[in-house]
């Protein structure tokens, strides 16, 4: 008992009375806390700096959002962004690393709503970014893409190739630099690996197409899908390289950089000495390097993988992978081989699949030109797929569109909508065309014999095609001409040629052809034409087709005009390339229709550019007759300011070399242009208005056209400034030909008569007309030419009128002030070269037959000739004369206040004339 007792004394329990506290323990926790209201009204607030949308998120909001674990917050979060920089644009430059970088992160959602939204996004800031700003996160987008393409969901994989169409459309060069990731990844959207079971080591691995019953479309319709891709990415490869050559069309090694830089030569100024003409080896293009040491490219530096197709190895590659592929997709979609006849005839969606097949293939052809040893890769692919191709793809050539008529109800396609497959979007006679091209580019020469079979069928179709009448877009036409060219290449005898050229020229017949393909076609024929000039020098066989189209060429020319301005500088270019040639059907036909391009009212000299007239005004070199009617012509457009002054001038030098004036020391073309009718040009441009004109001019009376006095009978018809200033630079390359003339008198003779017969009489003449006049016998003039005096009698009266006109001009006609140096100067040369001429002038200063108001002038013209340097000599010779007149103005103004003009008169007359030792004393003892 007693131990019993103690054991409960150690756990006693503690009894608690009613109505007293729980005693605390001591390890109790104390659970007691205080709460405070807290204020958030600035929280409430939006953001000062950060722009928000209509739900009030900024951007860090939205892409934070992008993170949740919710399909229904991220496809928000992504409308929202699109929103938000539709609103703002400037967020995106100063978030730009932080979208892209969410943005691709969710090209592998799980969610197609989210994939969708993302796609939309992608496609709006690609609009808004530049392909420069985007370069340095590119890689990142790369990768997301890659792993969307080779996700296991085959929706991932279905919505990759919305983005990769994004991103080919607006960053195509930064898509194909990771060109050897992505094909690979192509590759794999279509096919899966398999062991060769041919080798034994196991080492190679083979492709074979894959079918996923798990799509939602059809194998043939997902590959067509893959596959339209892939041909647009090849394309923009090839597009990026700037050394493939276009169709065949263009010619060899010829990019952008192989430019040519004519070299601007003023032969006025070469001929003074002035301009150091500098020759360039090519005529401007690349220099030519006689090295047998080639410079390594920084692209054979970087590893095989980076350079992608570039790589001649990564190539090849590429093309023993997806070749044997293409061509079991081929074989799926080519008709059936049971059917004898009608076995060529193909649906519309398998036609499309045949075609992109086709189109890679010929995009990698194409790609296989650029690398150094092009005849070595073109071995390689006939070795190796020759043979497959011949018995797949021209087994049923040529290929044609089945047109199935099936009735069906209205609603039985809206749940598909592959169903929806239209004819216009498939081209059968491209799809034709490209599988010539293909076959072609595996032909040479040397394997003519074996290739015969199918190179004869090939051919007849191009010709057929040709030949048929139907209107062919420019595509079409570009690879029809390309495998038309190839053909020539192939067969060169003339036997084969022929038929070839006679088809194209059926083509270039047709009327209303547009103007990409008349481009085409026009190309074409000019490099036949080279083509066949080099060649003939050993061979003399020209193509008559060639032949009438050159000759063609010309009245093609002036029947077009301004109707086409690009169109016809084609066909200047090559009607100058023929021209200088001297191939004689097209000089021939030129000669006939010269009249026609060289009208001065409605020929193609003058309604083309200035670039083109000047090829034209070139072509007149090659000419080879120039008859009067044709000379009559060039004159006009030269006179009546249709072009340039510079170009005239031009014109006048190329006439002038044609000429017997020219000095050649060899023998030149007789009889191509006749003295008479040339000195008949000169004159003609000269005066710069036509008889016509000139009469019709008669009739003007008044001002403000006519500058007239009383003291001289010919009145002035006042040009515009235009007009005058494109006359007078004419008038100078005038004088420049007629200098050059050996016999100077003669010409001076030539002149003198042209004078008097067409200008002596006339009642109005032209300012610029009376100037260049002048300004020519200032030129011809020399100690042997005995002018006559009607003619000493007209200048002198042009001389006064011009002066009059030059000395009553009111400053604030700006217009007509800019004529004063060039015509005053024309004047005092003409008084300083003919004493004669002063003298006559002298006196018809009848001062007595004039009104008081004119009196001024007429003193301010002798001050002035008094004070003038060289006219110095003449005017004390004449001094009686001057005296005369001034004794008849005086007479005139007796009795009145003598006014400042008389007195500046006085004072002029008696320093420069009167202090004369040899003269009659001062004017002061007269009077």
């Amino acid at each position: 008992m007693t131990k019993k007792r103690k054991h409960q004394e150690d756990f006693q329990k503690v009894k608690l009375k009613v109505g007293k506290k729980k005693p605390k323990l001591e390890n109790a926790t104390d659970t007691t806390f205080k709460t405070k209201a807290i204020q958030i009204p600035e929280q409430l607030k939006e953001d000062g700096v950060l722009p928000t949308q209509n739900r009030k998120l900024n951007i860090k909001d939205l892409l934070s959002q992008m993170h949740h674990y919710s399909p229904g917050v991220k496809h928000n979060a992504l409308l929202g962004l699109k929103d938000l920089l539709s609103q703002y644009p400037f967020v995106i430059d100063a978030h730009l690393s932080s979208i892209i970088s969410e943005v691709a992160a969710v090209f592998t959602d799980k969610d197609s709503g989210v994939r969708g939204a993302a796609v939309h996004l992608l496609q709006f800031l690609a609009s808004k970014i530049r392909a420069e700003q985007i370069a340095p996160f590119f890689p990142l987008v790369s990768a997301h893409l890659s792993s969307a393409m080779t996700h296991i969901s085959e929706g991932i994989q279905e919505d990759s190739l919305k983005v990769l169409d994004v991103l080919l459309e607006a960053y195509p060069a930064l898509l194909t630099d990771r060109s050897s990731i992505l094909l690979k990844n192509f590759v794999e959207l279509i096919s899966h690996q398999q062991l060769s079971k041919r080798l034994k080591s196991r080492e190679k691995l083979s492709w074979m197409l894959s079918v996923n019953p798990n799509r939602r479309v059809t194998s043939q319709q997902w590959r067509l899908n893959v596959l339209t891709r892939l041909k647009k990415f090849l394309q923009a490869v090839v597009d990026g390289s700037s050394e493939i050559e276009d169709e065949g069309l263009q010619e060899q090694k010829d990019s952008p950089h192989s430019v040519r830089n004519p070299v601007c030569i003023s032969w006025k100024v070469h001929a003074n000495n002035q301009q150091h003409i500098q020759l360039f080896e090519n005529g401007g293009l690349r220099p030519k390097i006689n090295s047998s040491f080639r410079l390594r490219s920084l692209a054979s530096v970087m590893d095989s993988a980076e350079k992608g197709l570039s790589s001649a190895e990564n190539l090849k590659g590429f093309i023993e992978i997806i070749v044997p592929l293409l061509i079991e997709c081929w074989i799926e979609a080519s008709p059936a081989q049971s059917a004898p006849i009608l076995g060529n005839l193909l649906e519309s969606e398998y036609q499309q699949l045949m075609q992109q097949v086709l189109s890679i293939i010929h995009l990698l052809w194409k790609l296989t030109k650029r690398h150094d040893e092009t005849y070595k890769m073109e071995l390689w692919l006939r070795m190796n797929y020759l043979v497959d191709f011949k018995h797949h793809f021209m087994r049923h050539f040529p290929y044609s569109l089945q047109e199935t008529v099936k009735h069906k109800k209205k609603d039985s396609c809206k749940g598909n909508k592959y169903c929806m497959t239209s004819s216009n979007s498939v081209d059968h006679l491209l799809l034709n065309l490209t599988l010539c091209d293909i076959m072609v580019s595996l032909a040479s020469t040397s394997t003519l014999q074996v290739d015969s079979g199918w190179l004869d069928m090939i051919r007849k179709f191009v010709t057929d095609t040709l030949q048929d009448g139907s209107k062919l877009n420019s595509k079409q036409v570009n690879r029809l001409l390309g495998v038309t060219w190839r053909l020539m290449q192939i067969q060169q005898n003339k036997v084969a040629t022929e038929p070839l050229i006679k088809a194209v020229y059926t083509l270039y017949q047709q009327r209303n052809l547009l103007f990409p393909v008349r481009t085409l076609l026009l190309k074409f024929f000019s490099r036949v034409y080279q083509k066949e000039d080099l060649r003939t020098q050993r061979i003399r066989s020209r193509s008559k087709v060639l032949s009438r189209w050159l000759a063609g060429l010309p009245q093609q020319l002036a029947l077009l005009g301004l109707r086409n301005p690009e169109l016809s500088n084609q066909l200047i270019d090559i009607i100058h390339s023929a021209a200088s040639r001297s191939n004689k059907e097209l000089l021939q036909s030129l000669q006939a229709t010269a009249a026609r391009i060289y009208d001065p009212l409605d020929g193609a000299l003058v309604l083309l550019p200035a670039e083109a007239q000047r090829r034209l005004v070139q072509l007149v070199y090659f000419l080879p007759c120039l008859p009067a009617r044709l000379l009559a012509g060039l004159s006009r457009c030269c006179i009546m300011g249709r072009i340039s002054s510079d170009l005239a001038a031009t014109l006048i030098g190329i006439l002038h070399m044609r000429s017997s004036f020219a000095g050649w020391k060899c023998q030149v073309q007789d009889n191509s242009v006749n003295d008479v009718d040339y000195f008949s040009f000169l004159f003609s441009t000269l005066i710069g208005f036509s008889r016509e004109e000139l009469t019709s001019l008669q009739g003007i009376r008044g001002k403000p056209h006519i500058s007239q006095t009383q003291l001289s009978p010919v009145r002035l018809y006042l040009t515009d400034l235009d007009q005058f200033l494109h006359h007078w630079a004419v008038t100078e390359m005038i004088c420049h030909s007629l200098s050059t003339i050996p016999s100077q008198s003669q010409c001076f003779d030539i002149l003198q008569t042209g004078i008097c017969k067409y200008l002596v009489g006339l009642v109005v003449i032209p300012d610029s007309t009376a100037g260049s006049v002048l300004c020519a016998i200032n030129k011809l003039l020399d100690q042997a030419c005995i002018l006559s005096e009607t003619l000493h009698k007209f200048l002198a009266s042009c001389c006064y009128s011009l002066l009059y006109f030059l000395l009553t001009l009111d400053k604030e006609d700006a217009e007509h002030v800019q004529k004063r140096d060039m015509l005053w100067g024309s004047c005092i040369s003409a008084l300083a070269l003919l004493p004669r001429l002063l003298r006559l002038m002298l006196q018809s200063l009848q001062v007595s037959r004039i009104c008081r108001e004119e009196l001024p002038i007429v003193a301010q013209l002798l001050r002035l000739l008094m004070q003038h340097g060289q006219l110095r000599s003449h005017m004390i010779t004449n001094e009686f004369l001057v005296q005369q007149i001034i004794k008849d103005i005086m007479t005139l103004k007796s009795g009145e206040v003598q006014e400042q003009w008389l007195t500046d008169l006085h004072y002029c007359f008696n320093i420069y004339l009167a202090s004369h030792p040899q003269g009659p004393g001062p004017i002061n003892a007269v009077y």
